[in-house]
C-alpha cells in the first residue's frame, strides 16, 4: 500500500507540532521547515482543525497546535482520516471477484496493516525518534502567543 501525499503532510504536521505540543506555529513556518508548499498545508491543515486533531486560533499572535496530548493522537485513526480509499487492488471492478480468494488475502493484509497503525500513537513514534529538528529546514520560531 502506498499512502498519499495528504496523509504524508498530515503526519508531517503533527509530528512537527508534537515536538512542542503546547507552542503554536504559523502553516509558512512547518511549511518552510519541510520545504514544501504552504498552499498545499493549508488544506491539510484545515481539515486536520475540523477532524478535532489541531487548534487553531485566529489573530496576530494566532497559529496552530495539537488540540490534544500527542499520546491521545492514534496514527491508525489519522489515516484512516486522511485516505479515501484503501483497496489495494480495485477488485470491485473484477470479473471474477466473486470467486476470487486473494480479495480476501488483501483485505487480511489491510486488516494487519491497519492494526499496527492503530497500536501507535503520535507520542510512541515521537519517542521512537525524539529529535529530527536537526534534519528540518532552518526556521526562526515564533514567539508563543500567551493564553
Amino acid at each position: 500500500m502506498r499512502l498519499t501525499r495528504y496523509t504524508d503532510y498530515a503526519m508531517r504536521v503533527l509530528l512537527y507540532l508534537g515536538r512542542e505540543p503546547e507552542r503554536l506555529c504559523s502553516i509558512g513556518e512547518i511549511a518552510q521547515a519541510y520545504g514544501i508548499s504552504q498552499n498545499h498545508l493549508m488544506k491539510v491543515i484545515n481539515d486536520l482543525v475540523n477532524a478535532g486533531f489541531l487548534a487553531s486560533l485566529r489573530g496576530r499572535h494566532g497559529g496552530i497546535r495539537l488540540a490534544r496530548p500527542p499520546a491521545e493522537i492514534n496514527i491508525g485513526a489519522l489515516v484512516r482520516h486522511t485516505e479515501d480509499d484503501f483497496d489495494l487492488v480495485g477488485c470491485g471492478n473484477c470479473i471474477i471477484a466473486p470467486a476470487c480468494g486473494l480479495t480476501s488475502v488483501l483485505d487480511e493484509a489491510m486488516a494487519g496493516f491497519m492494526a499496527v497503525l492503530d497500536g501507535y500513537s503520535l507520542a510512541d513514534v515521537l519517542a521512537r525518534r525524539p529529535d529530527f529538528s536537526y534534519l528540518l529546514n532552518p526556521v526562526a520560531p515564533r514567539e508563543t502567543a500567551r493564553s
